[in-house]
């Protein structure tokens, strides 16, 4: 094999490598077949030329690869690829809302442990503090959480 085969094996490597860190994230084919297609580039310099070539190749992938982490893993290279939005809304406080010990609603979903209750008309997370409370079954309310209630099946009479 030619240099030019050579180098275009090395070339073929880092294309993948630069596919596995800016479109694939995670250990995938791409990252595996550059590191195969960079290996098998320094293993023919070895194998079709004397060791001072093999050599020679050897530092420049191992160059290659780590000026390419150098230029990676700089902070401004990440901040030009990712998200930069932020998000600033926090969870609603039940506090806020008309729901006291003893209200009464319906379980919209199952709750196992947890589910979607509606209670003096609004929508809320509940947790059921013993066993499963099926939907559509009345429940009470008899603790307010934070951010949720903690609610038993209402009883029959």
């Amino acid at each position: 094999m030619s240099l030019i085969g050579i180098f275009l094996l090395i070339l073929a490597g880092i294309i993948l490598f630069l596919l596995e860190f800016l479109v694939v994230p995670g250990v995938t084919i791409a990252g595996i077949g550059g590191l195969l297609f960079m290996g098998g580039a320094v293993y023919m310099a070895f194998e079709n030329y004397d060791t001072t070539t093999g050599l020679l190749v050897l530092g420049a992938v191992l160059l290659i690869i780590i000026v390419s982490l150098i230029f990676a893993l700089r902070a401004k290279t990440w901040k030009k690829i990712s998200l930069s939005t932020e998000v600033n809304s926090k969870v609603a406080e039940l506090e806020n809302l008309d729901i006291s010990v003893g209200d009464q609603g319906v379980a919209l979903t199952r709750l196992n442990p947890i589910g979607s209750v509606l209670i003096n008309e609004q929508k809320l997370e509940g947790h059921s503090q013993g066993p499963l409370i099926r939907e559509q079954t009345p429940i009470e309310v008899i603790k307010v959480a934070h951010t949720y209630v903690i609610v038993k099946p209402l009883e029959k009479k």
